[in-house]
């Protein structure tokens, strides 16, 4: 049988992946795990994901929009650079310790790299791409604040998703030990330790 590529089977797999690898993890998962979740035969997944590593790379491309998509609003919103760093800040925590299906398979993914050494390229697009989402936007509020990084600031997003994906997995194991209100002040504490106020800029006030 022959199987047409278009978009709307490609995305139906992929939804279905996530809700599976979300609930039990993906050294558990199939693609025959997958093909039943989605309602097609093992041969339709197949013939859009010759592998299952493929099918990761997209599936990492899907987690990591929904989190762009939220987090690019809190961005641009208002015209207070640091109401909109703030709002930002909460919201990368909050798409993580919500725990939604993106956040479970991110994690597990993370994890599962540690010996899959083929889940380690698109893990590494995954951060490439969060990590100049982050570079775009806070850049240019810093410069409206007149801050300028004291490390190098290519380095900072990577330091931001570091902090923010470990807490993550601290929360997993012991959900009472990491606060929300408690995260975003140590973010905020913490990026003032990195940054110094360029001198002769007018107060953003």
């Amino acid at each position: 049988m022959r199987y047409k590529k278009s978009e709307l089977s490609v995305d139906q797999i992929v939804g279905a992946s996530i809700r599976v690898l979300a609930r039990q993890g993906y050294a558990r998962t199939s693609l025959m795990d997958i093909a039943k979740e989605v309602g097609m035969s093992k041969g339709a997944v197949h013939y859009h994901f010759p592998t299952k590593e493929a099918l990761m790379s997209e599936v990492l491309t899907t987690a990591c929009d929904a989190v762009a998509d939220r987090t690019r609003a809190a961005w641009t919103e208002g015209d207070r650079p640091e109401a909109s760093i703030r709002s930002s800040l909460q919201e990368l925590w909050s798409v993580r310790a919500e725990l939604s299906d993106e956040a479970k398979v991110v994690a597990d993914l993370l994890a599962q790299a540690l010996h899959d050494r083929q889940l380690r390229a698109p893990l590494a697009e995954y951060y490439r791409f969060a990590v100049s989402q982050v570079d775009e936007h806070l850049t240019s509020h810093l410069d409206k604040l007149g801050l300028k990084p004291k490390v190098d600031p290519h380095l900072l997003p990577r330091l931001l998703h570091g902090l923010l994906d470990g807490l993550l997995m601290q929360r997993i194991v012991d959900p009472e030990a990491v606060k929300d209100e408690d995260v975003i002040n140590a973010l905020e504490v913490l990026a003032l330790s990195l940054f110094e106020l360029v001198p002769n800029t007018p107060d953003p006030q």
